[in-house]
């Protein structure tokens, strides 16, 4: 098997034989924000799997945030596009985590780092990310650190 970006360039070419614009369309805005971010900086880099995966989470949350603004003002169709497209990329991304689920790992992640109050905020984040590994935004992931801090 090839990179996700490989797979990214696959998957869109089949999109555009069966014309499948909704796919289509999506998959060329994710390659074109991993063409950015390769190009982004000083220096253009071939970006790894987990860049192009880190790449692909920031799109499906703007998709999300998208969709809960165009909802909350009324506009149900660009909000189900929204959704749509989400779960295209969604597709790419891996298995999101429960709510107990990320609890359990936030709990071994302060209990390896020694982690016990609100002031360690910061590191205690870091560990609970790292173990966390992209299966979980990282708004739920501080809700969980929070909680145990507390």
């Amino acid at each position: 098997m090839g990179t996700l970006k490989d797979r990214l360039n696959d998957d869109l070419h089949a999109a555009m034989k069966s014309r499948d614009e909704l796919t289509t369309s999506t998959l060329r805005m994710a390659l074109t924000a991993v063409r950015n971010a390769e190009t982004a900086g000083d220096a253009a880099k071939v970006l790894s799997d987990d860049e192009v995966l880190a790449v692909l989470t920031k799109e499906a949350k703007k998709r999300r945030e998208a969709a809960t603004a165009f909802a909350g003002a009324g506009r149900a169709e660009q909000a189900a596009k929204e959704n749509a497209e989400g779960e295209i990329l969604d597709r790419y991304l891996p298995a999101q985590l429960s709510d107990d689920e990320i609890a359990e790992l936030v709990a071994g992640a302060l209990r390896a780092g020694g982690f016990t109050g609100k002031a360690q905020m910061g590191p205690a984040m870091k560990a609970a990310q790292a173990a966390v590994a992209g299966r979980a935004e990282g708004g739920r992931v501080a809700a969980a650190v929070r909680k145990q801090l507390s």
